[in-house]
């Protein structure tokens, strides 16, 4: 079975500033929490330390003093010494004496009285904890039922009994834990102030990062797929020494780059606009003025050979062709130069039924379908463009469809928008040219269709353009059997 990917947490901080400002408080967290641990452990250590040597100065004067009650006589213990009095021993003092491993006696001294309280009240398994603790003179640390931890030090007496000696732990574990809580609310406070003064330092040190990151998000949202782009100032020099302010410097040496390219470009395309359109009003008239000649020549009552008839014939033909290609380049030149257009209400209802009427005289073979609302729909443009609009992809349906195709035209208003639908059962526009369909030239294998003819491929960059000029979209949806062109315009009433 595959391993689940590991995946970062939808709450770690995503921000360079944020993470810098958390890893430094989690650094210094793990470094505050080692010291406390260490101060803390090393402190017990010395605590326990000195209980073991005061064990040590104790010796076994106060277990060995319980064979008589704890009341000193004035004799030699076992080792030598003089029995030790116990109301001279520390609260808290314990003392026991075992003999072959069993607990003959066994007191603690509650009250710093000797004679007030004596019982240390051991359970059997405190007696088995007690007889388990080597007889090395060493300190080792216990636990008994009623008392809590101890450190206890056993030594062997002159008559072969063992006597332990024991002083309770809990002033060394109070003095741990009070550092424990102390260190805490100081380490707590140095990281709250750590954790302000870092995330305003990585903020002070970030600043030429988020400018250019600023700059780059103005410059991403620039249209810059055509026309004069004007790039926002550059990022403020940084420090050239540190990562940032190469960063910057490098960052404003592209959009200069860039700059000048689309310069370049822009001027590019304003030298070819021009060029097109003078080209377009050049060429207006000497096309016509060869078409009209050729029809001249057609009506002339002489004899003319079927040849020279033809000719002129085809003649007349291309040149009414090429002219129709000269003024819809001139049209395309003159919607790139940003040429506003005639802005009157339009009945669109009305103009996608003349068009359709057109079409059916056209194509004849074709079957076409007309689906429109019951009111009219009215958008606000140019009647005359918005027709050559209806009339291209109606065009286009008829010219790369097969005879007997199905073209159905709809046309309907959604969300405040007159939306004209052209759909036709064909073979579809080839997958290798819809990316650019709406480019100019572009023209599919005419193989695939009749030998009716066809136009130079502008009539859907025309479409394009026109609807673009009305603040509208057009979009293109095939696969084989099904191709469907959508134009969207604002209506300004709906039924």
């Amino acid at each position: 079975m595959r391993a689940p990917r590991w995946s970062w947490s939808p709450s770690w901080p995503r921000t360079l500033r944020t993470r810098l400002t958390v890893g430094l408080v989690v650094l210094l967290a793990v470094g505050s929490a080692a010291v406390g641990v260490a101060a803390v452990v090393e402190l017990e250590r010395f605590l326990t330390g000195r209980v073991d040597q005061q064990l040590a100065e104790a010796g076994p004067r106060f277990p060995a003093s319980l064979e008589r009650g704890g009341v000193p006589d004035g004799r030699d213990d076992h080792d030598g010494d003089e029995l030790g009095d116990t109301r001279h021993q520390a609260t808290g003092t314990f003392g026991a004496r075992l003999v072959d491993g069993e607990v003959t006696h066994a007191a603690v001294i509650r009250s710093g009285d000797a004679a007030a309280d004596l019982d240390a009240g051991l359970t059997p398994g405190d007696e088995r904890r007690l007889a388990a603790v080597p007889v090395d003179g060493h300190g080792h640390t216990i636990r008994l039922s009623g008392l809590d931890e101890y450190r206890v030090r056993a030594v062997r007496g002159l008559d072969g009994d063992v006597m332990i000696t024991g002083l309770p732990l809990e002033p060394v574990e109070a003095a741990g834990h009070r550092l424990m809580l102390v260190s805490g609310v100081v380490f707590g406070i140095v990281l709250t102030a750590t954790g302000v003064a870092g995330a305003l330092w990585v903020r002070w040190s970030l600043r030429p990062l988020s400018r250019v990151a600023a700059t780059a998000t103005r410059v991403s949202e620039l249209p810059l797929a055509s026309g004069e782009v004007a790039l926002p100032p550059r990022v403020p020099d940084a420090d050239p020494r540190t990562e940032v302010g190469r960063l910057a410097a490098a960052f404003n040496r592209m959009l200069g780059h860039v700059e000048g390219a689309l310069t370049k470009r822009h001027a590019s395309e304003e030298r070819l606009r021009r060029f097109a359109a003078d080209a377009s009003h050049e060429l207006r008239t000497p096309v016509a003025s060869v078409r009209g000649h050729a029809e001249l020549a057609l009506l002339h009552p002489g004899p003319v050979t079927p040849e020279v008839t033809r000719a002129l014939e085809r003649i007349a033909a291309e040149s009414a062709r090429m002219g129709e290609m000269v003024d819809e380049m001139l049209l395309l030149a003159r919607l790139d130069a940003g040429r506003p257009l005639e802005r009157r209400p339009v009945d669109l209802t009305r103009l996608v039924l003349d068009a359709v009427t057109d079409a059916r005289a056209a194509g004849p073979g074709h079957r076409w379908e007309l689906e429109l609302p019951e009111e009219p729909v009215t958008v606000e443009g140019d009647a005359h463009r918005l027709h050559q609009v209806v009339a291209n992809l109606l065009a286009n349906a008829r010219l790369h469809t097969p005879r007997g195709t199905k073209v159905t035209v709809a046309l309907r208003v959604a969300d405040a928008e007159a939306v004209l639908t052209v759909h036709d059962d064909g073979p579809g526009v080839p997958a290798e040219i819809r990316p650019t369909v709406f480019e100019r030239f572009t023209r599919a294998d005419r193989r695939r269709v009749d030998a009716s003819g066809g136009g130079a491929g502008l009539g859907l960059s025309i479409v394009s353009a026109v609807v673009a000029a009305h603040d509208g979209s057009v979009r293109l949806d095939s696969e084989p059997g099904s191709t469907t062109f959508t134009v969207r315009l604002r209506a300004t009433s709906a039924s």
